[in-house]
């Protein structure tokens, strides 16, 4: 072969080659007929007989992926600069109940087709608690959410928002359109109706622009733009596609069809032409029936219809108006048997006075549930019920045991939560347990129980005094973090006033000593039993110890009589065998000493407490004496003077226990005088349990 042949063969190679790599910067669906070779699924996304690509279904916290198979060149090699693109797609979002939504989708550009490590609900199927925010985690993304998230700073329900390694969003909008005359119109994302989306990325500018609209007309302003420099985000090659996810209620998320191209403008797609949404099937079983047989199958047919109707009248799970404006999902009474195995004995997790808890796993969607059967007896009744429901349905907190739904049927009520693998903080701490937590592992838990408690003192729209923090309400998961739990006696209010409350409720030992006075729960009541949670974990004994001598009976005693003697550090846990952090412990210790003050004005808030653990500022030299009144003083203006003085006042080695002794060795007298708790006031507070 002479050279020139040979040049012609690489030029049409060269050619060749080059027209397979620009087909991979564009390409267009207008249905999803043929996705085995373009397509890569995961989770319960899967392909509809109509050429629908269906991310999700009406299962809770489950998720769907959907990506293009090949990866794209997203970056300029020679400069590191990325390309700029343009994606068009169609979507449907069709809520299970009207108006609820059940999270939503999000356009994903990922470094890998594999997000199996990702969540549902709030997550959206793209990260997980662990990985929020890392970036290393070269995601970037534009959710159409359902759901307000508070955790994440969702500005409501119906947004639209730009998202880089993290679900919080780097900026965000309220669902709309601009229609011709450049009027902004409302746009309703859960509508169950199909929506057009287009996402334009200009690398020279560093815009990114996001247009919707209910027309297959694009309109000429984006809803949402924001400057951005993807180069730091994006790697060379990348992955795109959609991810959606559902959480208490579920949504149908669709993707009708999608165009994306690589420098340049993505194809438009008209709504007429792509498939349509698939309609209500409408059952009319009887019309059928009544055609399709004679009068004596008719009426063998309005016999067992009869024995029928009768069975499910007797099994019957009533619904009263209140139930209506109930939000987390509501679970039939049939699979919870189910998931449960007919409540059987082996399933059980543990029993006290509101009944008995269940391990189970739910049918369809297999995920492991921890199910709470109100007992009859039980002194918490509907009205307990109806407040867990309440509280909680709406709260979403990485260190808070999550309501996933709920279900009543006559005299049984049953909430279902999260299943929590390790159980409670108690089983590790008293009684010789199997297994002793290390002081890292329970410096961990008590962090997070403390942002926690912020949370639902300032963090939510609502402040929710919990009103039974204790140990035993502390479940742990697989990972051993601490998450609080069981909100049966939780009580709502806005923001600067108190729970219209006058029942003494709680557990002996955690109850604030103004309770039994003032019969009102508030924040610093919460504040009080955190204390106490945070001496026992110190310790490893509870509260109140009945076995003990008089002099060792409540433990906040001992602890101040041993923090007056300066030593302390012997109340400390012996099963840890003196393997701690001693500035951690004697700040734990302290903490616990401010908390257990028996003026409420005299302890710290939460927003303070969670500030000393991460090390914002230093802790007081020396708590107050923790039970006399007379000793009162503003928590607030020594959390002042610490911040004055600040680093010089962070505890350490130096200014320890011993710290606030005169030269002379004798404790300074500021500190010294004490009046010790009468152990009859703490057996006047009724445990209601």
């Amino acid at each position: 072969m002479s050279n020139k042949h040979k040049l012609i063969c690489y030029f049409i190679l060269f050619l060749f080659v080059t027209s397979s790599f620009s087909q991979l910067d564009e390409f267009i669906f207008t249905g999803f007929k043929n996705p085995k070779t373009n397509l890569t699924l995961s989770g319960v996304a899967e392909i509809s007989q109509n050429g629908i690509l269906q991310l999700t279904n009406e299962t809770s916290r489950l998720q769907g992926h959907a990506f293009y198979s090949l990866s794209l060149k997203f970056k300029n090699t020679s400069n590191g600069s990325v390309f700029s693109f343009s994606t068009c797609f169609a979507f449907a979002i069709v809520p299970e109940y009207p108006r609820l939504g059940g999270h939503g989708l999000a356009f994903t550009i990922a470094p890998s087709q594999d997000l199996s490590s990702a969540l549902p609900s709030q997550y959206l199927g793209l990260l997980n608690a662990s990985v929020n925010g890392n970036l290393t985690n070269h995601l970037f993304a534009v959710e159409f959410d359902t759901v307000q998230d508070f955790e994440f700073g969702d500005i409501n329900d119906n947004h639209i928002g730009i998202d880089v390694d993290s679900m919080r969003s780097n900026a965000s909008a309220p669902a709309a359109y601009f229609d011709d005359d450049g009027l902004k119109k409302n746009l309703t994302l859960k509508g169950g109706k199909s929506l057009l989306a287009w996402i334009d990325y200009d690398s020279s500018s560093s815009i990114i622009n996001v247009t919707v609209s209910p027309f297959s007309r694009k309109p000429r302003l984006p809803v949402l733009s924001y400057e951005l420099d993807l180069s730091s985000i994006l790697k060379e090659n990348m992955y795109v596609g959609f991810s959606a996810s559902t959480g208490l209620l579920a949504s149908k998320h669709y993707i009708l069809g999608w165009s994306f191209k690589m420098n340049g403008e993505s194809a438009n797609l008209d709504l007429h032409s792509l498939p349509s949404l698939p309609g209500i099937k409408k059952k009319n079983t009887g019309l059928i029936v009544g055609v399709s047989v004679g009068s004596a199958v008719f009426m063998l047919g309005l016999i067992i219809g009869a024995i029928f109707l009768m069975r499910k009248i007797k099994n019957a799970e009533s619904i009263e108006p209140w139930e209506l404006e109930i939000g987390p999902h509501r679970y039939k009474y049939k699979e919870l048997k189910q998931a449960t195995r007919g409540f059987k004995e082996s399933e059980l997790l543990g029993s006290g006075g509101f009944g008995k808890v269940y391990k189970g796993t739910l049918p369809n969607s297999r995920i492991e549930v921890a199910v709470k059967r109100i007992s009859h007896e039980s002194r918490q009744g509907l009205r307990e019920f109806v407040s867990e429901i309440a509280s909680i349905g709406r709260l979403r907190h990485r260190n808070l045991v999550q309501l996933l739904g709920w279900c009543r049927r006559g005299d049984d009520l049953l909430l279902v939560y999260d299943y929590m693998p390790n159980a409670s903080l108690d089983n590790f701490l008293f009684d010789d347990p199997n297994t002793t937590l290390s002081w890292e592992q329970r410096f961990k838990i008590i962090k997070g129980v403390a942002s926690a408690l912020l949370y639902l003192h300032e963090g939510y729209e609502q402040v929710v005094v919990h009103r039974d923090v204790k140990a035993s309400n502390v479940l742990l998961d697989g990972d051993l973090n601490g998450r609080l739990g069981d909100f049966g006696l939780a009580r709502l209010c806005d923001h600067g006033e108190n729970p219209s409350t006058t029942r003494v409720v709680g557990t002996l030992g955690y109850l604030a000593p103004e309770l039994p006075r003032t019969g009102k729960a508030t924040v610093n009541s919460d504040i009080f039993a955190f204390g106490a949670l945070l001496l026992e974990v110190v310790c490893g004994r509870r509260p109140v110890e009945p076995k003990a001598g008089q002099d060792e009976l409540v433990l906040v005693d001992l602890v101040w009589k041993k923090w007056r003697e300066g030593s302390v550090l012997e109340v400390v846990d012996e099963k840890l065998k003196n393997e701690f952090d001693e500035n951690e412990v004697m700040m734990v210790i302290k903490l616990g000493l401010m908390c257990s003050n028996h003026s409420p004005s005299s302890r710290p808030s939460m927003r303070q407490v969670v500030s000393y653990f991460e090390g914002e500022i230093g802790v007081p030299l020396a708590p107050r004496t923790p039970n006399n009144y007379e000793d009162e003083f503003n928590f607030d203006e020594v959390y002042e003077q610490s911040a004055m003085t600040y680093p010089f006042s962070t505890f350490d080695k130096a200014n320890s226990y011993t710290s606030f002794k005169n030269i002379n060795g004798t404790v300074d007298s500021s500190f010294a005088s004490i009046s010790t708790s009468p152990v009859s006031l703490l057996y006047t507070e009724r445990e209601t349990r």
